[in-house]
């Protein structure tokens, strides 16, 4: 089991997301507000705080939840190991494992700014299978 340390929001796609008290995910949708919410595969993103550290290791110190662009930022969970078809709950949410990783375009602001991304190792994308609440400290259990 893991936990929630972050949720993020922004209302535009490619750019670093901010933290928010709580968020609310929607079926076939996503977190309600969030640029990359809508009816596809990749409805909400995670990455773990384990996967940021890596990149604090390399020197980028600077960086904090929502810098790359994540929904959900987590810990205590290897999140980029759970295997596509997965699910897994969060608060009061279901989340079905969808992609793990994904291209980085060259213009992405996250990797202009940092220098690097991990979301194409280490970022996990879900769609919502059953919605509601999702706040920091929420537990993460595998189903």
């Amino acid at each position: 089991m893991g936990n929630v340390l972050s949720v993020n929001i922004s209302s535009k796609t490619g750019v670093i997301k901010e933290a928010i008290p709580k968020g609310y995910f929607k079926i076939d949708h996503g977190l309600v507000g969030d640029a990359h919410a809508g009816k596809w595969h990749r409805q909400v993103s995670l990455l773990a705080s384990e996967s940021i550290d890596k990149m604090k290791a390399i020197g980028l110190t600077s960086l904090c939840f929502g810098k790359f662009a994540e929904n959900i930022t987590t810990e205590g969970i290897e999140i980029h190991k759970i295997p596509v078809g997965k699910k897994i709950k969060i608060g009061e949410v279901v989340l079905e494992i969808t992609q793990i990783g994904k291209e980085c375009h060259n213009d992405c602001e996250i990797k202009q700014t940092i220098g690097k991304c991990i979301m194409p190792t280490e970022g996990v994308f879900g769609k919502v299978i059953e919605e509601g609440w999702i706040s920091p400290e929420d537990t993460i259990e595998l189903l």
